[in-house]
């Protein structure tokens, strides 16, 4: 199992538990965190899971890829250098305790 948690903008963390394998979205559409729609259904093609990865975990979990994560990032709000698609992000062991902050306007 891999701990995630998700963190809105007041501070409020969500902190889910998910296999490790699934996307960092379905971890958190299985666990009703808000402002994580999951539209497209982890396509890549919404832009509805977009997160800040926290800085300490930005190594880890790597930046946007060019090609359509990078593309969709463009339909974002207050996209930034550490902007992510959750649906992007697989959880594995060496992510365990990621953290992921939410957007203003997705909450």
């Amino acid at each position: 199992m891999t701990k995630v948690s998700f963190v809105e903008v007041t501070g409020k963390t969500y902190a889910v538990e998910a296999d490790s394998g699934i996307s960092a979205m379905e971890a958190a559409v299985r666990n009703s965190v808000p402002g994580i729609d999951g539209d497209c259904g982890g396509a890549a093609a919404c832009a509805t899971c977009h997160v800040y990865v926290d800085p300490a975990w930005l190594a880890k979990t790597g930046t946007a890829g060019e090609g359509m994560e990078k593309d969709m990032l463009e339909f974002a709000e207050d996209v930034r250098e550490n902007s992510r698609l959750a649906c992007q992000i697989k959880l594995t062991s060496e992510l365990d305790g990621l953290v992921l902050r939410l957007p203003e306007k997705q909450h």
